[in-house]
C-alpha cells in the first residue's frame, strides 16, 4: 500500500475532493506517523488488530495506508495501546475522517491555523504542507505525545509551531487565527477559541453532545464575540481531556418502575433536539440483562434511568431513580420535537459566546 493507493481510496469514497489536499497527502507519507506497535481499527468492515512493525512489516504498512484509526495511546499512557484494551486516549485518526474535516475547514492561502490536539502530528503536517509550517500552530496536552509528534514532524520535514499545554485555553500569544481545527471531541465550545479567532474566521470541531451521536460543527466567528454555524455529518472522537464525561455508572440499578408506549429506539431520531433541550443529560444504547436499553444519566451524577426494548411489546419498562426523572424529561423533549414536525438534523445548528452555548432550529435566533 502507498499514498497513491490511499488517495485513490479516499477519492472513491468522496472524502477527498480538492487537488490541494491530494498534493498535501503525497507530500506527507502517513507511515512516518505510525508507531512501531499500535492497535488498528478499520473504518467500516474489518477486524481490529494489533500491528507490530518488527513482527509483520507488511501488515504494519498496510495498516498505515488503510482507512483505519491507529490507536497510539491507552489510559493516558498507562496502558499498552497494541493490546486494544483500556480507554483509548490518543490516536492517528482514520484518513477519511481527517480529510473530510480538512475539506470542510477549507483554509485559504496565507491563513493562520490553530490546531487543538497534535496527536501523532500527521494533520499538522498536512496543514503545514498546504499553508506553510510557520502559519500552523498545534497544541497538545500530553507531553509524551507532543514529544513523539515533534520527532515525527521533523523526520517528515515539517516544523510547525508546537505547544505543550491545555488546548482548551488555545494559544493567545499567537492569535488571531483564521481557522481553528479541533481533533478531539468537544461538548461545550471554549470561549477562548472564539476570542482567538478573527471575525469571519472558522472554528471546526467534533461536537460530542452528552446525548446522541457526535457531529462535525463548522462555526463562523461574528463581530460581537459569538460563533454561529451548522452541523455537517457524523463525527466520533476522543474527548478533550477537560471535558470527559463522568459516565453512566451502574447500568443495572433498581429504581422506580413505570411503563411507556414510546419505543426507546425511536428517540434517537431526535438526538440533536434532545441534546439542545437537555444538555446535561447523557444518553446511549447499551445491553442490560440481554435487552437493548436506552440508558440515561445526568452530568451531576444525581439521577439515572433506563428504558428497555422488547420485541413486539405493547409498552416498554422504564426504571429511573435519583433527584430527577430523566426518562420523563427525555420523553417530553422527544414529543416536543415531534410537535415541531420532526425536523431533520440538517435544520439544526449551534451558537456559542459569552452568554453560553445553545442549539438552534432553522435560524440562530430560534434557540431551543
Amino acid at each position: 500500500m502507498t499514498t497513491s493507493d490511499l488517495v485513490r481510496l479516499l477519492r472513491e469514497s468522496g472524502d477527498l475532493l480538492s487537488p490541494e489536499w491530494e498534493r498535501a497527502m503525497h507530500a506527507v507519507p502517513r507511515h512516518l506517523f505510525v508507531p512501531d506497535r499500535a492497535w488498528c481499527v478499520p473504518e467500516g468492515a474489518g477486524t481490529p488488530c494489533a500491528i507490530d512493525r518488527s513482527a509483520d512489516p507488511e501488515q504494519w504498512r498496510e495498516a498505515a495506508y488503510a482507512d483505519a484509526v491507529i490507536v497510539t495511546q491507552a489510559d493516558d499512557g498507562a496502558g499498552d495501546p497494541a493490546s486494544g484494551e483500556g480507554a483509548w486516549t490518543s490516536s492517528l485518526s482514520a484518513p477519511g475522517a481527517v480529510v473530510s474535516f480538512l475539506e470542510l475547514l477549507a483554509p485559504r492561502d496565507h491563513d493562520r491555523v490553530l490546531e487543538i490536539g497534535t496527536g501523532t502530528g500527521w494533520t499538522a503536517a498536512l496543514l503545514s504542507s498546504r499553508l506553510g509550517a510557520r502559519r500552523v500552530t498545534s497544541v497538545e496536552v500530553d507531553k509524551r505525545v507532543a514529544e513523539k509528534a515533534a520527532v515525527n514532524l521533523r523526520e517528515a520535514g515539517f516544523a510547525p509551531g508546537l505547544v505543550v499545554g491545555d488546548g482548551e485555553k488555545g494559544v493567545p500569544e499567537r492569535a488571531p487565527f483564521d481557522r481553528v481545527h479541533v481533533t478531539c471531541g468537544v461538548t461545550v465550545l471554549p470561549l477562548s477559541w472564539i476570542e482567538q479567532t478573527r471575525p469571519g474566521g472558522v472554528i471546526l470541531f467534533p461536537w460530542m453532545p452528552s446525548f446522541g451521536d457526535g457531529r462535525k460543527a463548522r462555526l463562523t466567528v461574528t463581530g460581537d464575540g459569538r460563533a454561529i454555524g451548522r452541523f455537517h455529518g457524523l463525527a466520533n472522537y476522543m474527548m478533550l481531556r477537560s471535558q470527559r464525561s463522568p459516565g453512566f455508572g451502574d447500568l443495572d440499578r433498581d429504581g422506580d418502575e413505570t411503563r411507556t408506549r414510546l419505543d426507546p429506539r425511536t428517540v434517537a431520531g431526535a438526538d440533536i433536539a434532545i441534546a439542545g433541550m437537555l444538555p446535561d443529560v447523557l444518553g446511549a444504547e447499551r445491553a442490560v440483562q440481554g435487552l437493548m436499553c436506552l440508558i440515561l444519566a445526568d452530568e451531576a451524577g444525581t439521577s439515572w434511568a433506563r428504558c428497555s426494548h422488547r420485541a413486539g411489546a405493547d409498552d416498554f419498562p422504564v426504571v429511573q431513580g435519583g433527584e430527577r426523572r430523566l426518562w420523563d424529561e427525555v420523553e417530553a423533549a422527544y414529543l416536543r420535537w415531534v410537535e415541531w414536525g420532526c425536523p431533520g438534523r440538517d435544520r439544526f445548528g449551534l451558537v456559542a459566546g459569552p452568554e453560553g452555548q445553545r442549539v438552534w432550529l432553522d435560524r440562530p435566533s430560534n434557540t431551543i
